[in-house]
């Protein structure tokens, strides 16, 4: 059974930083295969995309609004994905969420989430 776990979570000031951790289970293929994402969701608005990174080549793409902030970062050898954020803004408060997916194939897995607050 796939498994992804977020942790990490909390309450931060504004300018203050976070690490979001993703430790994947039961996957049927190699880690490495699987691009794993990271997604937000705020209150009140749809999920939305926040950054991926694929496993082949460690290649990461972000969303505008967190470029030069967050950074996504995966450990293959611990089954492990990262999302370090810093200068954190209130903007930023949300349910952190953790996917993973195979290109080309139609599985799709996800974490329960994690909360972020950013508030001072």
């Amino acid at each position: 059974q796939v498994q992804l776990v977020e942790s990490g979570g909390g309450l931060v000031q504004p300018g203050g930083s976070l690490r979001l951790s993703c430790a994947a289970s039961g996957f049927t293929l190699s880690f490495s295969s699987y691009v794993l994402s990271w997604f937000r969701q705020a209150p009140g608005k749809e999920r939305e995309w926040v950054a991926h990174i694929r496993g082949a080549t460690d290649s990461a793409n972000y969303v505008d609004s967190v470029t030069g902030r967050f950074t996504i970062s995966r450990d293959n050898a611990k089954n492990m994905v990262y999302l370090q954020m810093n200068n954190l803004k209130p903007e930023d408060t949300a349910v952190y969420y953790c996917r993973g997916y195979v290109p080309g194939r139609t599985s799709t897995y996800w974490g329960q989430g994690t909360q972020v607050t950013v508030s001072s």
